[in-house]
């Protein structure tokens, strides 16, 4: 069944459970953010973010090229700068799929469909190794530069899934493929082998990876 959602399109893609800081100024999202603002209850303060495949997050719309699974954000914190944009924060909900996306109000509403994930079963050996290879990734990044903030996994293994995908320094594409994973044994051996060719180039270059893993926050909502 279809439903409606106030969007912003991103050049990154944001997972259930993990949160990011967003800065908002093009008037567009103003709109949205002072739209949200106006919902009475803050759990309800929700709104959807799919990549952007092609084009940018400021400008004209119509000239974007949008992936079509998403994921539904709701807004935990919000700051208004005198200049009339915002700094937040968003937390990831779950996934849609984005079957329409219409430009001609005051901000972008999607037409979305809910895709839900079902319940994990993973098996041990699974999660075990991706554990093993984020611990050996994280290792090999600290001798690059240095200490880097400790990150505490999360024992559930569908949690788990979407916080390594959302710590992997991958491409957008990667991403993406992560984002749309059948279920969450498919994303923990898809990043593990995802993360084991990032060691193996690290080895052969040494360099930093295209993301940072300390830069991304876990939130368990």
């Amino acid at each position: 069944m279809s439903d409606t959602l106030p969007m912003f399109p991103l050049g990154t893609v944001l997972f259930p459970g993990v949160s990011m800081p967003l800065h908002v100024f093009e008037d567009r999202y103003r709109a949205l953010v002072h739209h949200l603002l106006r919902v009475s209850d803050p759990v309800e303060r929700v709104f959807g973010s799919v990549a952007i495949r092609e084009g940018y997050e400021v400008g004209d719309h119509g000239n974007q090229s949008l992936y079509r699974v998403g994921c539904r954000i709701r807004m935990t914190d919000v700051e208004a700068h005198p200049d009339g944009s915002f700094d937040l924060v968003a937390v990831g909900l779950d996934r849609f799929q984005l079957d329409r996306l219409e430009t001609g109000g005051p901000y972008p509403v999607g037409h979305v469909t809910a895709r839900p994930e079902p319940p994990p079963d993973v098996p041990e050996d699974v999660t075990d190794a991706a554990r093993a290879m984020f611990t050996a990734y994280r290792a090999a990044l600290t001798a690059i530069r240095g200490d880097i903030e400790p990150t505490e996994l999360p024992r559930d293994p569908s949690y788990l899934s979407w916080a390594l995908a959302a710590l992997a320094p991958l491409p957008m594409p990667d991403r993406q493929s992560l984002l749309e994973a059948e279920d969450a044994t498919t994303r923990l051996v898809l990043v593990t082998d995802l993360l084991r060719a990032e060691l193996r180039a690290m080895n052969v270059i040494p360099s930093l990876p295209a993301t940072e893993v300390a830069r991304t926050r876990w939130s368990p909502n």
